[in-house]
C-alpha cells in the first residue's frame, strides 16, 4: 500500500463508496471497453457514459444538474479519481454522447450491466429458494409521463399515466422478493405510451424465466383437460353449424318456390290485363283479374317475409361459423402451447416453485389461464368488473365478514367453479373504507396456498407487491424518472436501465459496506431496508475529507455534514464468492 497522499475534499461522499464499489464489481472496465462510434475530443464518450451513471446514482434531476448545481460533479475530481476517469465533462458533452447513441450501443452498455448482475441475482435466486422454497416475482406497468405539448420525444404516444390521459411512455418492470435486500429489479422493458397492462402478462414471464433461468413445471394436465372441453365444444358447434344450413336451405328453398310463384301470377295479371284498363278502377275481385292480383299480393308478400327469414337463416350461419372458427383457432393455439409446454417439461432439469402478484390490469381472463398453464401460483385481481357484481350477490346481507386489515374485511370462497374460466378460483370479495365510502374489489388466486383458510394472510401477502409499487416510487422520486433527462430513444432506453440497476446496485454497495465498515449511519446496515432515499439524497450530496492509500481511500464526513463524526475506510476489496454453477431451466423460447 502507497503512503498517504494527503488529505482532498469531496462534496459527492457516496458516489466515491460507490465508485470504490464499481472496481470491486468489475463494472467499470468493461464499461470503458464498450464500443462507440463518438470520438474522443477531451474525455471519451465511455467517459461520459459513466458520467451519466453516476448522476444517475446521485439522483440528478436534470441532466444540467451535474454542471450547475450547487456543488457540481464534473468538477468533483475526487469522484472521479474513484471511478477510475481522469475527470468529467460538462452536462452538455454528455447530452450530446447520449443524443447520438445508437440504439445497438445503448444495448451493448446495458448488456455489461446484465452481466455483472447476473452472478448477484443467481445468489439471491438460490437463497429464496433455499428460504422461500419460492420465488416470487411482482410485476407492474407505469407511466413515464411528458409534457402535453411536447413534440420533440420520439415516438411518444397518449396513455393512461398517473390517473389521466398523458403524453409520454411506459414502462414494464419486473421484480424479485430478495431475502437479503427486499426487491431486486429483474427486467425493464421501454414502451409506448399507449400500451396497457393486459399486453405484458406474458412478456412478464418470460422476463422472469430469462434473467433467473428457473420455471416451474408446466401445468400440462390441465391444457388436456382443456382441449378435452374445446373438442366437445367444437362438436356441439359443428351440429350447430349443420343445423343452421340446413335451416338456411329450407328457407331459401322456400324463397325460391315464392319467387316462382310472384312469377307466375306476374305473368297471369298481365295475361288478363287489357291495353285499355291501365289507369282505370281496380277490377272487379272476383273476375280472373282481380283473382290474379290478389294471389300475385299474397305471393309477393311471402316472399318479403321469406326473404328476410333467408336473411335471417345467413346472419344465424355465421354467427355460428364464427364461434366454431374461434373455437378451432383457440383449439389449434392450444394444441401448439401443449406442445411447446411437453418441450418445456422435457428440458427443466431444476423446476422450481414460483407466483406472480399482479394488479387488475393484468388480470384478463385470458392472462390468469395462461400463468396457470405456466404453472405459476397466481394472485392477482380480475380485470375490469368481471367478478364483482356475481360476488356482490353471492355474499349477500347475511355474510359473515373475516377482518384483515386496518379497515378492511373479506369473504372468500375456494375453488369457485366459473362458467366463464376454464378453472377454479379461490375468491375473495374485500370491503373497506376509503374516507367515509364504502368500497368493493375481488381477489383472485389459483395454486397450492391455502389462501381461504387464511383471509389476513392471503390479504397480507397480495398487498405486499406494494414493494413493486415502492420501487417505482423509488425510481419516480429517488432517481427522478418522471424527469426524463434525454430526449433520444437510445439514451430514454438506457435511462430506465440505468435507474433499475442504479437501485439494485446501491443495494449491493450497502451489503458489501457493512462488511468494511462499522460506523455506517443509522438505516445504512440493512440491504432489505435501506434508507435508499437517504443515502442517494443525503449522501452522495454530502462533504467529506478523502484520503487515499494506493487505491484504497479513508472517508471522514466534515463538521458541515450530517454525518459528521464519521468515518469509512473503504478497500477496492470485496470477500464475495461467487456460486458455483447450480441446475437451472433451458430450452426458453417465446410464447
Amino acid at each position: 500500500m502507497s503512503e498517504n497522499q494527503g488529505e482532498s475534499l469531496t462534496m459527492h461522499a457516496m458516489l466515491v463508496v460507490w465508485g470504490q464499489f464499481g472496481h470491486c464489481l468489475g463494472l467499470i472496465e468493461p464499461l470503458g471497453a464498450v464500443p462507440l462510434h463518438q470520438k474522443t475530443v477531451v474525455h471519451p464518450p465511455q467517459t461520459k457514459v459513466i458520467e451519466y451513471l453516476v448522476a444517475t446514482l446521485g439522483g440528478v434531476k436534470h441532466l444540467q444538474d451535474i454542471s450547475r448545481s450547487a456543488h457540481p460533479l464534473d468538477q468533483d475530481n475526487q469522484v472521479a479519481k474513484a471511478w477510475g476517469q481522469n475527470g468529467w465533462a460538462d452536462y452538455s458533452g454528455v447530452s450530446r454522447t447520449l443524443t447520438e447513441l445508437t440504439l445497438a450501443e445503448a444495448q451493448q452498455i446495458v448488456q455489461v450491466l446484465d452481466q455483472l448482475s447476473q452472478p448477484l441475482i443467481d445468489q439471491e435466486v438460490r437463497l429464496a429458494l433455499h428460504r422461500q422454497a419460492r420465488l416470487v416475482y411482482d410485476g407492474d406497468l407505469t407511466g413515464r409521463p411528458v409534457s402535453n405539448t411536447s413534440t420533440t420525444y420520439p415516438n411518444a404516444t397518449y396513455g393512461h399515466m398517473d390517473d389521466e390521459i398523458r403524453l409520454g411512455y411506459q414502462a414494464a418492470l419486473l421484480s424479485l422478493r430478495s431475502p437479503t435486500y427486499g426487491r431486486l429489479w429483474l427486467s425493464v422493458t421501454p414502451h409506448p405510451g399507449d400500451t396497457v397492462s393486459c399486453t405484458q402478462a406474458e412478456a412478464l414471464v418470460l422476463a422472469a424465466e430469462v434473467t433467473t433461468g428457473m420455471r416451474p413445471l408446466r401445468r400440462t394436465a390441465l391444457v388436456q383437460q382443456r382441449l378435452h372441453g374445446l373438442a366437445q365444444q367444437e362438436a356441439e358447434l359443428l351440429a350447430d353449424v349443420q343445423q343452421a344450413e340446413q335451416k338456411l336451405r329450407a328457407v331459401q328453398e322456400g324463397l325460391r318456390a315464392t319467387q316462382a310463384q310472384v312469377q307466375h301470377w306476374q305473368q297471369q295479371v298481365a295475361a288478363h290485363q287489357r291495353p285499355d284498363q291501365a289507369g282505370q278502377p281496380p277490377e272487379h275481385p272476383h273476375s280472373q283479374l282481380g283473382q290474379a292480383q290478389a294471389k300475385l299480393a299474397t305471393y309477393q308478400g311471402r316472399q318479403v317475409r321469406r326473404e328476410r327469414a333467408v336473411a335471417d337463416a345467413e346472419q344465424r350461419l355465421t354467427r355460428q361459423q364464427t364461434r366454431l372458427t374461434v373455437c378451432q383457432a383457440e383449439e389449434a393455439g392450444l394444441q401448439a402451447r401443449l406442445a411447446r409446454y411437453e418441450r418445456d417439461n422435457a428440458t427443466n432439469a431444476a423446476p422450481i416453485q414460483a407466483s406472480f402478484r399482479l394488479d387488475a390490469g393484468f388480470g384478463t381472463r385470458a392472462n390468469l389461464a395462461l400463468l396457470i398453464e405456466l404453472g405459476y401460483e397466481v394472485y392477482s385481481k380480475p380485470y375490469g368488473t368481471w367478478l364483482l357484481a356475481r360476488l356482490k350477490r353471492q355474499g349477500g346481507a347475511a355474510a359473515t365478514w373475516t377482518p384483515v386489515g386496518g379497515n378492511a374485511e373479506m369473504l372468500a370462497w375456494p375453488a369457485l367453479v366459473l362458467d366463464d374460466f376454464p378453472y377454479p378460483l379461490d375468491l375473495a370479495l374485500e370491503r373497506f373504507y376509503a374516507g367515509s365510502e364504502l368500497r368493493h374489489s375481488v381477489l383472485v388466486h389459483f395454486g397450492v396456498d391455502s389462501v381461504t383458510t387464511d383471509l389476513p394472510g392471503w390479504f397480507t401477502h397480495y398487498n405486499g407487491r406494494q414493494t413493486i409499487e415502492a420501487g417505482i416510487k423509488e425510481g419516480k422520486g429517488v432517481f427522478w424518472l418522471h424527469h426524463l433527462k434525454v430526449r433520444s430513444a437510445a439514451a430514454l432506453f438506457l435511462q430506465e436501465h440505468f435507474a433499475t440497476f442504479a437501485a439494485n446496485y446501491i443495494r449491493w454497495a450497502a451489503l458489501w459496506l457493512t462488511t468494511q465498515c462499522a460506523q455506517l449511519p443509522t438505516g445504512w446496515q440493512d440491504p432489505a431496508h435501506l434508507a435508499v432515499k437517504q443515502q442517494v439524497a443525503v449522501g452522495a450530496h454530502t462533504s467529506a475529507w478523502i484520503t487515499w492509500f494506493g487505491q484504497d481511500c479513508l472517508l471522514r464526513f466534515t463538521d458541515h455534514s450530517v454525518f459528521a463524526g464519521r468515518s469509512l475506510r473503504v478497500k477496492r476489496e470485496w470477500a464475495y464468492q461467487p456460486l458455483l454453477p447450480f441446475p437451472k431451466s433451458c430450452g426458453f423460447e417465446a410464447f
